[in-house]
């Protein structure tokens, strides 16, 4: 992120200007089907990537995306193992026990044995619990609600990394429009030193003047590099987010474009009420603790399960049997399970989780104020932007006259190179503010959208 240049800056030197536009915000553009060949110059291939290609691209590369995906895939196996709670459980079981030695009975000639050697015991076991006083579904209606918290970070992070792809996208392209006008800036002062050198050739002006413009040429220069940098960092950026470390120029193609719109605020603030993935978030703390209470409430009431066992087993003394057959038993059980005293540890839970809900909607009143602020900032934005725009619209207009009119002067004599060099940087500075607002207009724009709730990346 870099905070916006000011608009006082703009009036400075060029390294101050360029230093300025170093620190600015990132901003939509328009995309164009061509490339001019002045951008060319600077990088922009033929296969670039437009703003969708490169946000999709960003999305699909990161893996916190992936992180989130599976920890929403956890939460949904878990609300899955709370629903088969409404199942019953079976169970299949078989032992083996060996026992040596056993008890014995001698009767005349026989020997009664009261246990066999060999013990074996095959059974299935089904369980049930037949009534919880709604613990079972407190669980299953919290788990729901963490599977909805989980689904929402999805969205939070996908808009967040798709803003972020944004702002760098567009950072590139403002760093190449600042570009262009520096190129125009040395060019139009190139052209003029030439024509000095002429003079002085002719014997009309002096070497000073071509000396003085040289160091406005350099100023120039500097600025340009500057800007250069920035634009090479961009890219840097751009290609860790889309994780090729070892691809640093990702070409990009679009350019700045000026597209004012009318914003209805009470309009946007509705939207952003409903649309806003923070609000969900917040809406889905509420429900998350408000359930946790409830669980905690039912958490320390008694419950009813019944059970049932089939299955075969030897060791019965029975007449006609030996005790080593195995014989087929049945086993039905009911158990009541009622909680006594648990040292007040249930009431300090209630007590917690009540704590917690009153923060949560604490925490949602917080964020819809938030909400509301940054839409506000947003068309604020827009329309200061929007002002200094139409400004620089004029700016242009007047340096470009007084370019031309100190130019005139200068070749009839009649005016210094000092007055030529002044209105060749100002019409620079008033063309940069002119890039400057269209930025900061159409920053506002995305800031907007963001702030709305809008998905940029469908």
């Amino acid at each position: 992120m870099f905070p916006r240049s000011k608009s006082a800056g703009l009036a400075g030197s060029p390294l101050l200007l360029g230093a300025a536009l170093l620190l600015a915000s990132p901003v939509l553009a328009q995309n164009q089907p061509g490339v001019p060949a002045s951008a060319q110059a600077i990088g922009l291939a033929s296969d670039s990537l437009t703003l969708g290609g490169t946000v999709q691209a960003v999305l699909d590369a990161n893996p916190g995306i992936t992180n989130l995906t599976e920890l929403a895939n956890a939460a949904s196996s878990r609300l899955a193992q709370s629903q088969a709670g409404f199942l019953p459980q079976i169970t299949g079981t078989a032992t083996y026990t060996r026992l040596d030695p056993v008890s014995k009975v001698a009767f005349g000639n026989d020997v009664l044995s009261f246990v066999p050697n060999n013990n074996f015991d095959a059974h299935l076991t089904a369980q049930y619990e037949l009534l919880d006083f709604g613990k079972r579904g407190a669980t299953t209606n919290l788990s729901r609600s963490q599977v909805q918290t989980a689904q929402d970070n999805i969205v939070v992070a996908r808009r967040d990394l798709a803003f972020n792809a944004a702002q760098v996208y567009y950072n590139i392209l403002f760093a190449r429009e600042s570009i262009l006008v520096q190129d125009e800036q040395i060019a139009s002062l190139v052209a003029h030193r030439n024509e000095m050198q002429k003079r002085v050739e002719a014997g009309v002006s002096t070497k000073f003047d071509v000396t003085t413009t040289d160091v406005r040429i350099t100023q120039a220069q500097n600025t340009k590099l500057d800007l250069q940098n920035q634009l090479r960092n961009q890219q840097v950026q751009l290609a860790r987010l889309l994780h090729k470390p070892q691809q640093a120029d990702i070409p990009v193609k679009g350019r700045l474009d000026y597209q004012p719109q009318s914003v209805d605020l009470e309009a946007e603030l509705a939207k952003a009420a409903q649309n806003r993935p923070e609000v969900k978030l917040s809406k889905d703390a509420e429900a998350t603790a408000e359930l946790q209470a409830k669980l905690i409430e039912r958490s320390n009431m008694p419950s009813l399960g019944v059970g049932a066992q089939v299955g075969g087993k030897n060791g019965y003394i029975l007449p006609n049997v030996a005790i080593t057959d195995i014989r087929f038993n049945t086993v039905a059980v009911a158990q009541l399970s009622v909680p006594i005293y648990d040292g007040g540890k249930n009431k300090k839970q209630r007590v917690e989780a009540t704590a917690n809900y009153r923060s949560a909607v604490a925490r949602t009143q917080d964020t819809q104020e938030q909400i509301r602020a940054d839409v506000r900032q947003a068309a604020n934005n827009m329309e200061f932007s929007k002002a200094r725009y139409d400004n620089a619209l004029q700016q242009v207009a007047q340096a470009t006259d007084a370019l031309t009119r100190a130019q005139g002067r200068y070749r009839y004599g009649v005016g210094q190179n000092l007055d030529v060099l002044d209105a060749e940087t100002q019409l620079a500075q008033s063309r940069l503010a002119r890039a400057q607002a269209m930025y900061n207009y159409t920053l506002g724009q995305y800031q907007l959208r963001r702030a709305t709730g809008e998905q940029i990346w469908q």
